[in-house]
C-alpha cells in the first residue's frame, strides 16, 4: 500500500467499519471527491470527535481535490477530541482568518493571503495565496501556499499551486519546536 492510500485508509477508519469502507471504495474507483464528502458527512452525522491534526489533514485533502469550499463548513462543525495537537485549522475563525496583503515577497505581489492552518507549537501559519477577482472575492483556487514566519510578517517558504499537501507536510516537519 502506498503512502497516499495508507492516508486515505487511516482517515476513513475514523468512521465505523461500514462507513469507512464506503470512503475507501470511493478512493479505489477514483471518486475521491465523493469519498471526502462521505467522510465529512459521516463524521458530522455521527458526531465523531476528531483531533486537530486529522481535521487539518482532511482539509488539505479537500483542498487538493477541489472540495474545500464545499466541505469546510461541515468539517468545522465536527466535534474536536480535546487533545492537544501540533496544528489547528483556522478556517472560520474570523479573528485569526483575516486576509493579509502587502508582504514584500515579489511572488506574492497582488495576492491576498488567507490563513488556513496554524502551528500551535511555533506560531507559523500555512496560508493560501489567492488572486482578488473582479467580482470582489478571492479566486476559488489558491495560486500559491505560503508558510509564514512565527511572527506572521513574512514568508518563510512559498510553494506552488499544486503543493497543498507538501506545504502541510513542511509546516509539520519544519517546526523548530517539534524537536525541542
Amino acid at each position: 500500500m502506498d503512502e497516499d492510500t495508507a492516508l486515505w485508509h487511516r482517515i476513513a477508519d475514523l468512521l465505523p467499519a461500514d462507513a469507512a469502507q464506503g470512503v475507501k471504495d470511493c478512493r479505489a474507483i477514483g471518486e475521491q471527491e465523493s469519498g471526502l464528502g462521505l467522510l465529512v458527512e459521516g463524521l458530522l452525522a455521527r458526531q465523531i470527535p476528531i483531533g486537530g491534526t486529522d481535521r487539518a489533514r482532511i482539509s488539505v485533502l479537500t483542498e487538493e481535490w477541489g472540495e474545500r469550499e464545499r466541505l469546510a463548513p461541515g468539517l468545522l462543525r465536527c466535534p474536536g477530541d480535546g487533545a492537544p495537537a501540533p496544528v489547528r485549522l483556522l478556517d472560520g475563525e474570523r479573528d485569526e482568518a483575516e486576509v493579509v496583503t502587502g508582504w514584500s515577497e515579489p511572488e506574492l505581489a497582488d495576492l491576498v493571503l488567507v490563513p488556513w492552518i496554524g502551528c500551535t507549537r511555533c506560531g507559523r501559519t500555512l496560508l493560501r495565496a489567492h488572486t482578488w477577482e473582479p467580482w470582489d472575492d478571492f479566486s476559488y483556487h489558491a495560486e500559491r501556499y505560503v508558510i509564514s514566519t512565527p511572527d506572521g510578517r513574512r514568508a518563510e517558504r512559498i510553494l506552488p499551486r499544486d503543493a497543498a499537501g507538501a506545504a502541510f507536510a513542511e509546516l509539520l516537519r519544519g517546526c523548530p519546536e517539534a524537536t525541542a
